[in-house]
């Protein structure tokens, strides 16, 4: 199966579990979350877009930064190897996730 290239707004809140409208704002705070806009205005997220979007997540919802505090770390701390870091760190949650399903399943079972 192919793979998607292009996300709706909806898709993108869902995934993060939160509402369109905070997409938008930090859309409006961040300029390189920069999603397509079709003829109708819909926005439609890259890959790209979604990996940028999850980074400023992670900062403002989990390490609990600011806006600005974010800007600042974009302007001055951004780089590959931070990038390198929050994939593994998000690599991580999804298999704690699938091996706390697994521990549920086998307790299930018995």
């Amino acid at each position: 199966m192919a793979e998607k290239i292009y996300f709706r707004i909806g898709e993108v809140a869902r995934k993060f579990n939160v509402k369109p409208s905070l997409i938008r704002y930090w859309e409006s705070e961040f300029d390189f979350i920069n999603p397509h806009k079709t003829a109708k205005g819909t926005r439609m997220f890259t890959r790209e877009d979604v990996k940028h979007f999850e980074i400023v997540y992670h900062l403002v919802k989990e390490k609990r930064l600011t806006i600005q505090g974010t800007q600042e770390y974009f302007k001055k701390q951004y780089d590959n190897q931070s990038l390198k870091k929050l994939e593994a760190i998000n690599t991580l949650k999804r298999v704690r996730e699938l091996l706390t399903d697994i521990k549920e399943e086998l307790s299930n079972e018995s």
